[in-house]
């Protein structure tokens, strides 16, 4: 048997020895890899340059290297080991467990250290070998031996997730279960201008989540187009790799936000819930489910969540004036009580931060903030005067429109 054969033999024991991490290999890349592991074992070179294709393409495709590939899947890997050492400090797990974990970093270390290189060497022809660009340093890329750094993977998964959780900073609740977002908006908090209170209290917030205080749920109200929603997105940006996650909710699919809740209660990310343009009709079941969140119930209030809504009414329930206590026959008793509840919804949130329509200065200020990022070289006059005359004919002084101006300005600055 020739060495090459030996060394594909030993790496597939190494693949079939895995005792957790064996998900690392189900991937679309790693399936890729095993197929051409078994080709080249049969000697059947043809059927080996087709495998060899598949997992080059497959590798170009993610366009990192096959060890950067295996080492991002480990980082998100949720198994028994990754998903108990976000709970317990890593001396307190089973030794087994621990053992196993050690030996399944040294088999996929092993696995990642047979690069194209090699196999196109082991394939008569000499295929193109796949060289990728050199990846982002990461957790396990400092040891020389990977089990050793098993103590800072723990770490990383404390802080980072798993799963989901770990591929994504930005999710959204559909159809009964949390979907990722792929490419959340880039906003950052430096972005946002004329508010500087409101963020301070958001940012302030959100810093005791994150340290694991009680945080308190938080509205955003006010009008239009101030930058309340793009406020929230700028703090995911700027913690995400502080273990802060952002949860996307409707209004449609409040009425699951205590299951939602449930399901995160004890994952040691910290978790904002965002529901945005808030606002509620008569008898709304998600009325209901949002006002347990907030108030609690029998069941003790979760640590690492927080709901932070936006809305541009001041009165989040509507309220018609059929509905204004009148006595009468047929009527509630009580039914001053059952308004005031309805007007008083908005203090069962812990902080309400008004954003007021931007005057003409505060305008003005996000605008030339805004051209000086867009890098637009035009006289300042003549920039203040377009900014207000976009303004008027379009949709009044916000963040809102001082950013839809910006972006047509640098356009039209581009192309004529």
């Amino acid at each position: 048997m020739s060495s090459s054969h030996l060394s594909v033999q030993f790496l597939q024991q190494q693949a079939a020895s895995l005792l957790l991490y064996q998900s690392v290999l189900e991937g679309d890349v790693g399936q890729a890899f095993l197929q051409l592991l078994e080709t080249l074992q049969q000697g059947d070179s043809l059927a080996g340059f087709k495998a060899y294709g598949r997992w080059f393409r497959a590798l170009a495709t993610y366009g990192q290297s096959w060890q950067d590939y295996v080492i991002a899947k480990i980082l998100q890997d949720a198994n028994p080991f990754s998903d108990r050492v976000q709970r317990q400090d890593i001396q307190e797990l089973p030794p087994a467990l621990v053992a196993a974990a050690k030996r399944d970093l040294q088999a996929l270390q092993r696995l990642s250290q047979c690069n194209s290189k090699q196999v196109s060497e082991w394939l008569t022809g000499q295929p193109v070998a796949w060289i990728a660009p050199m990846g982002e340093e990461t957790v396990l890329h400092e040891y020389e031996s990977w089990e050793k750094g098993i103590d800072t993977l723990a770490a990383h998964y404390r802080q980072q997730g798993t799963g989901l959780f770990a591929r994504y900073s930005a999710l959204s609740w559909q159809q009964g279960q949390l979907w990722g977002i792929s490419h959340p908006d880039p906003v950052q908090l430096g972005d946002i201008i004329g508010y500087e209170l409101q963020k301070e209290a958001l940012i302030k917030n959100t810093e005791f989540l994150l340290a694991g205080y009680r945080a308190l749920h938080v509205l955003l109200y006010g009008s239009r187009g101030s930058g309340k929603s793009s406020l929230i997105k700028g703090l995911l940006n700027q913690y995400a790799q502080k273990g802060l996650r952002l949860i996307e909710v409707t209004k449609s699919n409040l009425k699951d936000l205590p299951a939602i809740v449930e399901q995160l209660r004890d994952v040691p990310q910290k978790f904002v819930i965002f529901v945005d343009d808030l606002s509620f009709e008569e008898d709304d079941e998600a009325f209901k489910a949002l006002k347990v969140v907030l108030e609690g119930s029998v069941t003790a209030r979760s640590r690492n969540v927080v709901v932070y809504a936006t809305s541009n009414r001041r009165h989040l329930v509507r309220e018609f004036f059929s509905e204004r206590p009148r006595p009468s026959e047929g009527d509630e008793v009580h039914a001053w009580d059952t308004m005031q509840e309805k007007l008083s919804f908005r203090d069962r949130f812990g902080l309400t931060l008004t954003f007021e329509s931007a005057n003409q200065d505060t305008y003005l200020t996000i605008v030339r903030h805004l051209a000086n990022q867009a890098k637009i070289d035009l006289n300042p006059k003549e920039l203040e005067f377009r900014a207000k005359q976009w303004a008027t004919r379009h949709n009044g002084r916000s963040g809102r429109t001082a950013q839809q101006f910006i972006d047509f300005l640098s356009a039209e600055l581009a192309l004529f």
